[in-house]
């Protein structure tokens, strides 16, 4: 009988938001696959979890994941993890998911802290539909076009960035979306956790200018529906 993959949640930041079942599931497997093995160690440490470690990133999932299938189809069970959140969500994992499946292999989802989630329910935008697109690509133009294509998007929209780039984003979208709001998710469950909301150009030039730091999950108010004007039909007499 094949082994399990579990794909377990990490905390983000406060390594409290470990949930219960998480730290059974990364106790009881044989090996916890995890994309720095540094950072999971101090998770492991934190927890007295002693389960040994190997990395799985995607520079090494080509070679590494033959390797972890075999252990599975021998009946040994696996954590994947990353660096905090949950695996495949901007982090690897895909691939040997999807290889996985083709074995016929059990996966669980072990579910947990999403700083997508933390994000949403806390910026003060509408939170019955969105949609996430991960980072925005590195190149200017193909960020640009990007943007553009979400301008007529009605669902808030999700997205991940990085503190060196976070005013040319912010500058982009005021250019971009003019004055719909914008919340910023700096550093969640952190001790410098902060959520910035504003239109972009408020953030911009807010006194004194921000200087941001940590990770961010940015998040554009989505299009606003169009009022619909009925035609009024004129009365006629009786």
């Amino acid at each position: 009988m094949y082994g399990t993959l579990y794909i377990v949640s990490t905390p983000i930041g406060n390594l409290e938001d470990l949930t219960f079942r998480a730290h059974r599931i990364l106790q009881e497997v044989s090996v916890i696959a995890a994309e720095d093995t540094r950072h999971t160690q101090t998770l492991c440490r934190h927890y007295t979890i002693h389960t040994p470690l190997t990395s799985y990133h995607d520079f090494n999932k080509t070679e590494k994941t033959p390797i972890l299938l075999g252990r599975l189809k021998e009946g040994k069970s696996i954590a994947l993890v990353s660096d905090a959140g949950t695996p495949l969500i901007s982090d690897p994992g895909y691939y040997l998911v999807t290889r996985a499946i083709d074995c016929h292999i059990p996966i669980v989802p072990i579910p947990g802290t999403s700083s997508i989630m933390a994000a949403l329910c806390t910026a003060g935008l509408p939170t019955d539909a969105f949609t996430f697109i991960g980072f925005l690509p590195k190149k200017s133009a193909a960020r640009i076009a990007l943007l553009h294509s979400l301008l007529e998007e009605s669902r808030t929209i999700v997205l991940f960035e990085t503190p060196h780039r976070i005013k040319t984003t912010l500058s982009a979208i005021q250019e971009i979306f003019g004055d719909r709001r914008v919340a910023i998710a700096r550093e969640m469950t952190k001790t410098h956790e902060e959520m910035i909301r504003g239109t972009a150009e408020e953030i911009l030039l807010s006194n004194p200018p921000r200087v941001l730091k940590g990770e961010m999950t940015l998040l554009i108010e989505g299009r606003k529906k169009r009022k619909k004007h009925l035609r009024q039909t004129p009365k006629t007499g009786g």
